[in-house]
């Protein structure tokens, strides 16, 4: 249940913030500020190459309008940070690969009726996706953090710092639940919806909310929240909270691709494609 309310946060509108995102991306001319890189992947734990003789095309399904990591593109082509992450795999597995992009809702029924190999659409991993597809290791996870005003950052937050203090939070979500457990001295205070909370922080109303840290970097670095906030502390990744992560789906027992994926995955990474992909696209860390 709070894995499908962290997904379905994550499907809100991201207002002015969103339009920003999609012009930088499309554009590729974001300003990257220094920043900390997420790494999934030990180096100790090299996969073998596994048999690539038997797939000869990967037919990658997206999502249309999740910029940055998918949206349309000025020529009319699949763009994204996703997109460009398939597209580095199937380099790295020296294949054909096609994008065709639908609708979120309709991904796992094309996956499942056989229109489509792989889903590449910052699909959160979940026990109930579990029984209808495959999963490969996860390639980035949404972790949840604080956000407070620009004069009031804290380098670390910790539960006792926060004691007495109001945080807000989106009523009934996983980071609601979380606070709930871990946070017991700070005064909650819950709002409707994703643009009530950030107003809230904005008017002085609460000290610090706390949410889904993708969303919240857009809005810090775009115009909606006129330059007010920034993240206090770092992120919180506990997988019982805020799911285990988002990778690509294939159809259940598909093995042979599964495991070229996760080494292609590796290898991107080893081979630090992934972090200029990463640095292309967030110019604010939401880690």
């Amino acid at each position: 249940m709070l894995g499908c309310m962290l997904v379905a946060g994550w499907m809100l509108v991201l207002g002015a913030a969103v339009d920003d995102a999609r012009a930088q991306a499309a554009a590729k001319t974001a300003t990257v500020a220094p920043q900390a890189v997420p790494g999934f992947w030990d180096p100790r734990r090299r996969p073998d190459r596994p048999d690539l003789s038997r797939i000869t095309v990967i037919r990658f399904l997206t999502e249309t309008d999740y910029p940055p990591f998918n949206f349309t593109g000025p020529d009319g082509n699949p763009a994204g940070f996703n997109v460009d992450l398939a597209r580095a795999l199937c380099e790295e597995i020296k294949i054909t690969c096609t994008i065709q992009m639908r609708r979120f809702e309709t991904l796992v029924d094309a996956l499942t009726s056989n229109r489509g190999d792989a889903i590449i659409a910052s699909l959160a991993v979940t026990p109930e996706l579990r029984k209808r597809v495959d999963f490969t290791d996860p390639y980035y996870r949404t972790p949840a953090r604080f956000v407070s005003r620009r004069d009031a950052v804290m380098a670390e937050v910790r539960p006792e710092y926060l004691e007495g203090k109001k945080v807000g939070v989106i009523a009934g979500s996983a980071h609601e639940a979380y606070l709930k457990v871990f946070f017991t001295d700070a005064e909650l205070h819950t709002y409707p919806n994703d643009e009530a909370l950030r107003q809230a922080l904005r008017r002085g109303e609460v000290d610090f909310i706390f949410g889904d840290a993708i969303s919240l970097a857009f809005w810090i670095n775009g115009t909606d929240s006129e330059g007010c906030c920034a993240f206090s502390g770092g992120p919180f990744v506990e997988s019982r909270y805020f799911g285990e992560g988002v990778g690509i789906a294939v159809k259940k027992g598909n093995d042979v691709l599964r495991q070229a994926l996760n080494w292609a995955l590796f290898r991107v990474w080893e081979k630090g494609r992934y972090t200029d992909l990463w640095l292309r696209y967030f110019s604010v860390s939401p880690f």
